[in-house]
C-alpha cells in the first residue's frame, strides 16, 4: 500500500512515508500485530506515558532530527528551533501570521490531507471494509446524529510532520465541548484502510458546534489517535470568533478533525471531492479555501 495524496498548490500527485511506517504496517496489515501488539498500542495509559516523556526537558534532543528528516519548514514558525523546551512544545508550535493567510469563504482548520463526501452516505462507498459506519455511533449522541444525517463530511488528517494546532473556518460562536472517552488507534490510511469505523467510532474524540448567522450550525470534531495523548482547546466557548481563530491543538502523533457541514448551505470545492472520488487525498493549508 502507498499513500499517495494531491498536493493542491502543485497540482502533483506525491507518496506520503510516515514516520514509523514499518510498524504501523505492523499493527494493522499482519495478522499477529493486530493480534498480540494493538491491543496494547491503543490503550489510553502508553499515550499519556509517551506524551509525558514529550514533555520532559531532554525531549528536545529529539527536534532537530524529526525537523530534518521531515523537511520541516522553520522559518514559518514564530520560535527558533533552539527556543523550545521540550519536544511537545515545538510540536505544537505556533506559526507566524504571515504563513497562514485566511482566505475568503470556508477555510481549511489546520493542515493535513483531506478528505470530502458530499452525502454522509458517500462514506460506505470508500471505506468498504469493517462494519457500516454511523453518526449515531461516532456522535454518541442519537438526536446530533439526526440532525446532520444529510449533512457533507470532512476529514482533515494530519501527519506528524503538519503543523498541529487547529482553528475555526467560519465566523460564529462556538459550544462548549462535548468529550467522548475511546482508544488511541492510529489515524494512518494503514488504520483507517483496514477499518475506518473502529478508528473513527472507538478513539477519543470531541465535539463543538459552531453557530454561524447564514451557514447553519457547523460541527467540528477532533479525533485523537496513537501518541496523542491530549486534545486542547484554547478557545472561550458561548464568545464570538472569527474565522481563523485558534481553536486548540494536539500533543505528539497524528490526528484528524472531521467537520460536519449543511451541504444546502457550503458547497464543497469540487477538486477536493474528485479526489476523494478517485480515493486520493488533497494536501490544504490552514487557512485554505475548501468550500464555498
Amino acid at each position: 500500500m502507498q499513500i499517495k495524496f494531491i498536493d493542491r498548490k502543485s497540482g502533483k500527485t506525491q507518496l506520503e512515508t510516515p514516520p514509523g511506517e514499518g510498524f504501523l504496517k505492523l499493527l494493522y496489515n499482519n495478522p499477529f500485530g493486530k493480534m498480540a501488539l494493538l491491543p496494547i498500542v491503543k490503550r489510553k495509559f502508553l499515550s499519556e506515558w509517551y506524551g509525558r516523556k514529550m514533555n520532559k526537558p531532554s525531549s528536545v534532543k529529539k527536534i532537530q532530527s524529526f525537523v530534518s528528516d521531515l523537511n520541516i519548514n522553520m522559518n514559518e514558525a514564530k520560535k527558533e528551533i533552539n527556543s523550545f523546551t521540550s519536544f511537545n512544545d515545538f510540536f505544537y508550535r505556533k506559526l507566524k501570521p504571515e504563513a497562514r493567510p485566511i482566505e475568503n469563504n470556508f477555510i481549511s482548520p489546520g493542515d493535513g490531507k483531506m478528505l470530502a463526501f458530499k452525502n454522509i452516505a458517500d462514506v460506505h462507498d470508500f471505506f468498504i471494509k469493517g462494519r457500516n459506519f454511523t453518526l449515531k455511533e461516532f456522535l454518541n449522541d442519537t438526536n446530533l446524529a439526526e440532525q446532520y444525517k444529510n449533512a457533507s463530511l470532512l476529514i482533515l488528517r494530519l501527519a506528524p510532520n503538519d503543523y498541529h494546532r487547529f482553528h475555526f473556518p467560519y465566523d460564529g460562536t462556538p459550544s462548549e465541548t462535548t468529550k467522548i472517552n475511546g482508544d488511541y488507534l492510529s489515524v494512518s490510511p494503514y488504520a483507517l484502510a483496514s477499518n475506518f469505523t473502529k478508528v473513527f467510532c472507538e478513539n477519543k474524540r470531541e465535539f463543538c458546534s459552531l453557530s454561524t448567522k447564514n451557514k447553519g450550525n457547523i460541527l467540528l470534531i477532533p479525533v485523537g489517535a496513537t501518541m496523542v495523548g491530549t486534545i486542547i482547546e484554547t478557545y472561550t466557548p458561548n464568545t464570538s470568533i472569527k474565522k481563523g481563530d485558534e481553536m486548540g491543538y494536539f500533543a505528539f502523533g497524528g490526528s484528524t478533525i472531521a467537520i460536519l457541514i449543511d451541504k444546502t448551505k457550503i458547497k464543497i470545492d469540487q477538486d477536493i471531492l474528485e479526489n476523494t472520488k478517485n480515493k486520493i487525498e488533497t494536501f490544504v493549508k490552514m487557512g485554505e479555501k475548501i468550500a464555498e
